[in-house]
């Protein structure tokens, strides 16, 4: 039933791209930015509420108040696409993704990116891509959005943890735009690899804004990579795969 479950889900995924990203490549590029952010925001919404209804995932999210109103970096845990689809539907519309280049190339969902304030980066160009963080990013901050950032630049399975880019800290150092640490245990229920998505509650827990003024970006990266992995021991206790499906 899980499969069946998760197989009708990805239907309605597939849907959902093609309804919301055809308008977005057709009008992006020709209407004002807020366009494409808002029907970016309803896109994930609507998935939200398709993951409710068709494979019983919700999620729970506490330290709403701890988003500011106006811009700053969101540095998140990534364990799965669950984030991806939920964090844009959770936060507010202005957003910009920092993500690899790839993903624009994929039909209307990665040509709908490029109008949706994304900014791509080459992950093996080292330097050159921090160096597009910065520049893009402080560009993106000017402008009121937020920009959302997977500090470790690739999933890991609950439990695991990958070394910390610098390319946040350092826009973070630039700018002096308050940083915003995300932590969730999404990958308990919609893992890396697989089809199926278990039923349960995602809890996603915004920490309390960083201050970046006056720090150098190791000090701002250091206190995110602190906060982050100190939560997740708390959000995901589980290891083996007979626990998990236990929710």
């Amino acid at each position: 039933m899980i499969l069946l479950r998760s197989l009708l889900y990805y239907a309605g995924l597939t849907v959902t791209i093609l309804a919301f990203g055809i308008p977005i490549v057709l009008l992006g590029g020709l209407l004002p930015s807020r366009f494409s952010d808002y029907l970016a925001t309803r896109w994930g919404r609507v998935n939200l509420w398709l993951q409710r209804t068709i494979c019983g995932l919700k999620y729970q999210l506490e330290g709403k108040d701890n988003l500011p109103d106006g811009p700053c970096i969101v540095m998140s845990k990534h364990q799965s696409a669950w984030e991806t689809i939920g964090l844009r539907g959770i936060l507010s519309p202005r957003q910009s993704w920092v993500l690899k280049e790839e993903l624009t190339k994929i039909p209307v969902f990665g040509w709908g990116l490029r109008y949706a304030g994304s900014i791509p980066i080459d992950r093996s160009a080292g330097r050159r891509a921090v160096l597009k963080i910065i520049e893009l990013g402080s560009q993106c901050l000017a402008e009121g959005r937020t920009v959302v950032i997977f500090p470790e630049g690739t999933r890991t399975a609950p439990g695991q943890r990958k070394k910390y880019g610098i390319g946040g800290g350092l826009l973070a150092e630039r700018t002096g735009a308050v940083v915003i640490p995300i932590a969730h245990n999404a990958g308990l229920y919609w893992r890396r690899r697989g089809v199926k998505k278990y039923p349960g509650t995602v809890r996603i827990v915004v920490g309390p804004a960083i201050q970046s003024n006056g720090l150098k970006a190791t000090e701002i990266m250091q206190q995110v990579e602190n906060w982050i992995e100190e939560k997740q021991l708390e959000l995901c206790p589980f290891r083996h795969k007979s626990e998990v499906t236990t929710h």
